[in-house]
């Protein structure tokens, strides 16, 4: 189905009253929309006049040292390029309410993650968890599920992920040759694992081409 923030916004603070804390996990492949719908849910929800804040999956993005020793950089964004094990604790943390729980946030014009950028209160009544993998059937992904009290997956077909990525990586100034490898030798790769793998979700959003 397709849905605007408002609706699932509605959606979401119904499925979220009388639990003190809740957390929904939005996942989908690169190029989805699933920041830009995080946004604009938490946007809605707090319009609404519930407490809500996102938490985003690219702030466990791990180093570019580590990537390059692994030889893992040309595949920075692969469920394997990514600190599971953080993510998972901070999100045990998150989810027991009980203290503030600082968060990292990834700069994609520096394509590093900030550490401690972000904040969430005890008194955050929606944390709105977004990323990829969220919803992978695999471990160690996997272990992230019994967390998130509701979820969300974007579907959209691979032609317009495509044209979405192309135009993404255009406006950061990449050349031909590097746009090439980047989408189709890593994030179009990734969508299909998105997309493949990954758990049926509470509610599907899926894109109308």
């Amino acid at each position: 189905m397709s849905m605007g923030p408002e609706e699932l916004a509605c959606v979401v603070a119904d499925a979220a009253k009388d639990r003190p804390r809740f957390i929904v996990a939005v996942a989908g492949p690169p190029g989805s929309g699933k920041s830009t719908i995080a946004d604009d849910l938490a946007a809605a929800l707090l319009a609404a006049g519930e407490k809500a804040v996102v938490l985003p999956m690219d702030g466990f993005h791990m180093d570019n040292g580590l990537l390059e020793e692994a030889g893992l950089l040309p595949r920075k964004g692969a469920p394997e390029t990514f600190d599971v094990r953080g993510l998972r604790d901070i999100l045990k943390a998150v989810k027991a309410a009980d203290e503030d729980v600082l968060v990292p946030v990834f700069d994609r014009s520096r394509e590093l993650a900030i550490a401690s950028a972000r904040l969430i209160s005890p008194s955050d009544h929606i944390i709105i968890a977004e990323g990829n993998y969220l919803l992978l059937d695999r471990k160690p992904w996997s272990d992230l599920r019994p967390l998130f009290d509701y979820s969300v997956l974007l579907r959209v077909s691979m032609q317009e992920l495509e044209r979405r990525l192309n135009a993404r990586w255009e406006g950061f100034g990449y050349d031909a040759a590097r746009i090439e490898a980047k989408v189709h030798g890593n994030d179009l790769p990734n969508a299909r694992v998105v997309l493949e793998e990954s758990v049926a979700p509470d509610l599907e959003i899926v894109h109308e081409d």
